[in-house]
């Protein structure tokens, strides 16, 4: 694909993006999205807004990378955590019909400073992480079709995402949202169609594709994705932010349409890596080189621009997300300054990030995803269940949950592995996994009471 065209469209989406950002900037506006008049968003504008910070540029490559390696059955393991949809609803629900306002505030009412220092830590990581990862994909399609231009493009992308986040925070976040995320839609779209139309595509082929690899290491993802899936959404502050801003039955509404919009969109995602493995294609760049020697400059461009707007459209929310964050639960002054100040942290950490070097893009999924399994145990006896939990018993699960996300960050470390089974790393995931859902409900079962 010839590089100017790609800097031009994806210019003319930045453009789109700053006009369609509120032109006057208001506290309420910039930390709980509401718009110029005070109102909260309607239900689209919560689907979409939801949807497109769920499928971003790193969940669209992991759901691809997958299905190249392991078939039909590694894009539903990605899929299957967009249960989150369903699951954060219903915790979202729960946690509204108590009374609460945010994750915050029911844990606060009963671990305290603690209980939300702790959770606050995980959340700020997983921000962190998300404007790194999707920095790291611009920058992968910048190289892949214009060699060297990648930090540039990361920080270029940077700077301008920032600047119309900066000005509007969450309301910023949510009227951008709806604009990328039909363009998305549009593009995806047609590239797919282009896709499945092609003389070599095959359906039949495709959903029983076993990958390049086999699909056994794709059943154990899904197994960990099944025992992630409840925590997942709770730890994600995208979501849960999302989860009241609006009414009750706007916001379970929202819910239900963003999980089967995001799902077949994962999936669909999915299929082009699954054609890649099943047309003996090498592996290349996170398969961004492979797509370029497969398909038209056409289908590969549209493809490198709807990753591209995925990226932008979790980079403002990740920032809005992170703003709301330190400045409301951290107790910094509410001022957009304190709030766009917080916006450049999270923003310029995450660039830099991208030059230190990354690891598997879904690496940050199996970190972050396993650090959020001390919510499990809370969330179901604690919430579910109605039963009083043990300060002790919180910050156990707590410290569970962090050494089994550590132990598989340094997985391969000398000092790790003697203690780890032998095998695939997946494997090693599920293990560590199911370690920390055992320990954190025995610690939290043991601490727990009637009320």
């Amino acid at each position: 694909m010839n590089p100017v065209v790609l800097i031009a469209a994806f210019g003319v989406i930045l453009v789109a993006s700053v006009l369609a950002a509120p032109r006057r900037a208001t506290i309420d506006g910039f930390f709980g999205g509401t718009g110029a008049s005070g109102r909260s968003p309607g239900l689209w504008v919560l689907v979409l807004s939801q949807v497109t910070t769920w499928i971003f540029a790193r969940s669209l490559m992991n759901a691809a990378i997958l299905g190249y390696y392991y078939g039909i059955i590694g894009t539903l393991a990605y899929a299957a955590y967009y249960g989150s949809f369903l699951t954060g609803g219903y915790i979202v629900e729960r946690l509204r019909e108590g009374g609460a306002t945010s994750v915050q505030d029911w844990l606060g009412v009963r671990f305290g400073s603690i209980g939300n220092a702790c959770y606050n830590f995980v959340i700020a990581l997983r921000l962190l992480s998300e404007v790194f990862a999707n920095l790291v994909v611009v920058g992968l399609i910048f190289n892949a079709v214009l060699e060297g231009s990648g930090t540039t493009a990361i920080w270029i992308v940077a700077v301008l995402g920032l600047a119309y986040s900066a000005w509007g925070g969450l309301s910023a976040a949510l009227r951008t949202d709806v604009v990328q995320m039909i363009v998305f839609l549009v593009v995806f779209g047609v590239a797919f169609g282009a896709l499945v139309t092609s003389p070599a595509f095959d359906l039949g082929a495709v959903v029983t594709a076993p990958g390049t690899s086999g699909s056994y290491n794709g059943w154990i993802l899904l197994a960990v994705a099944a025992l992630q899936v409840f925590s997942y959404p709770a730890h994600d502050p995208v979501m849960m932010d999302r989860g009241f801003i609006a009414d009750r039955a706007t916001t379970r509404a929202s819910f239900r349409h963003a999980f089967w919009i995001s799902t077949l969109c994962i999936i669909g995602f999915g299929f082009f890596g699954i054609q890649a493995g099943l047309l003996g294609a090498a592996y290349e760049g996170e398969l961004i080189g492979t797509w370029a020697t497969m398909f038209p400059s056409w289908v590969f461009g549209l493809l490198m621009i709807s990753l591209l707007v995925s990226a932008l459209s979790t980079l403002d929310s990740a920032l809005s997300s992170a703003s709301r964050l330190v400045v409301e639960e951290g107790g910094l002054p509410r001022t957009l300054t304190s709030g766009r100040a917080v916006m450049v942290a999270f923003m310029l950490g995450g660039t830099l990030l991208t030059l230190w070097g990354n690891a598997t893009l879904f690496d940050a999924v199996a970190v972050s995803g396993t650090a959020s399994m001390f919510l499990t145990p809370i969330l179901i006896v604690g919430l579910v269940m109605g039963r009083q939990i043990e300060l002790w018993a919180y910050v156990v699960a707590f410290g569970s949950a962090m050494l089994g996300s550590l132990i598989y960050l340094v997985r391969t470390s000398d000092f790790v592995t003697p203690w780890l089974m032998e095998g695939h790393k997946y494997e090693q995931l599920l293990l560590i996994c199911a370690c920390v859902l055992v320990s954190g409900f025995a610690a939290v079962l043991a601490g727990a009471r009637q009320r």
